[in-house]
């Protein structure tokens, strides 16, 4: 009766410790998709938000790379009907980010808020002016990179 009191305890035992083992495991991943996936979002809503009316083509390419799915669709869509007023008011925008915050994340999919600061010229405004925008990107792993598939401004 012994053994078996220990038998099932030591077989409790290990699957408690390969439950705890498998959830450290998966909490490693998506606390590694998090890092991944801030460091390319600074750099993706810079180039998907910021444009430059005399390099307009080079600017969208460079965006271009950071989307996928629908969303890159989307976003040539959006830029192509950009483009004409971009070029006929002079526009300058120059998208910086200042701070982010994780909303949710799995080891695949990871959603960020972004404190996404635009500072804009053109030929109808004197100046700079600074628009301060909230959007939240949502990325997902495609291979080994992060790409974004969503941006909402909130």
């Amino acid at each position: 009766m012994r053994r078996r009191i220990v038998l099932v305890a030591l077989v409790v035992f290990i699957a408690l410790a390969g439950a705890a083992g498998w959830a450290h495991h998966r909490a490693s991943q998506r606390d590694a998709a998090v890092r991944q996936s801030l460091s390319t979002a600074t750099a993706a809503a810079q180039a998907l938000f910021s444009y430059d009316y005399r390099s307009f083509d080079t600017s969208v390419a460079n965006g271009r790379g950071f989307t996928t799915g629908d969303f890159a669709k989307q976003y040539e869509q959006t830029t192509a009907a950009l483009k004409a007023s971009a070029v006929k008011e002079q526009a300058v925008v120059r998208a910086s980010v200042s701070a982010t915050g994780v909303v949710s994340a799995t080891e695949r999919r990871v959603e960020l808020l972004l404190y996404l600061n635009q500072y804009r010229r053109n030929a109808n405004i004197t100046g700079e002016k600074v628009d301060q925008n909230r959007v939240v990107l949502t990325l997902v792993r495609v291979g080994a990179e992060w790409k974004v598939t969503d941006a909402t401004a909130i």
